[in-house]
């Protein structure tokens, strides 16, 4: 049998995931597991919705692509409009944005989220429909690049 499969060579690098992040002026460092959603919120969530900004981004601009949206001819009033609506009601892009959150998170994070499950995904896609609808412009020109190549 080969020694790197082994369990214990399958365990995710948990420090190496927290060292990934960058910080968040609102975070306040936490000695232990967050205890309520509003520090979980804080402590991981923001954190790892900065460092996942780019590919956040990436994803959306994919996701106008696949559904024709023509965000670059559109005023900057429709195209907060055009991404609320895809962010709010396209399941898909709903569940991916939460994966690709939630798979930055350690073992005893993802612990934590699944105990609320419910309310920290209403928080977490509140804060990344946030993020794109405040670089809307950075969404139009991904998209925008994407197509012309």
């Amino acid at each position: 049998m080969n020694p790197d499969s082994s369990p214990a060579a399958f365990t995710r690098p948990e420090a190496a995931l927290l060292a990934l992040r960058p910080t968040v002026a609102a975070a306040q460092p936490t000695d232990g597991p967050a205890s309520t959603v509003g520090e979980f919120l804080h402590a991981s969530l923001r954190p790892v919705l900065k460092l996942q900004n780019n590919l956040l981004l990436a994803v959306v601009a994919d996701f106008v692509l696949d559904h024709h949206m023509l965000l670059a001819k559109a005023s900057p009033t429709d195209q907060q409009r055009q991404l609320a609506e895809l962010l709010g009601r396209n399941t898909k892009l709903r569940y991916t944005v939460i994966g690709l959150i939630t798979g930055c998170f350690t073992d005893e994070e993802y612990a934590f989220y699944r105990q609320h499950r419910a309310e920290l995904n209403r928080r977490l896609l509140e804060l990344a429909q946030r993020r794109v609808l405040d670089q809307a412009a950075a969404v139009v020109t991904l998209a925008t690049a994407v197509a012309a190549s």
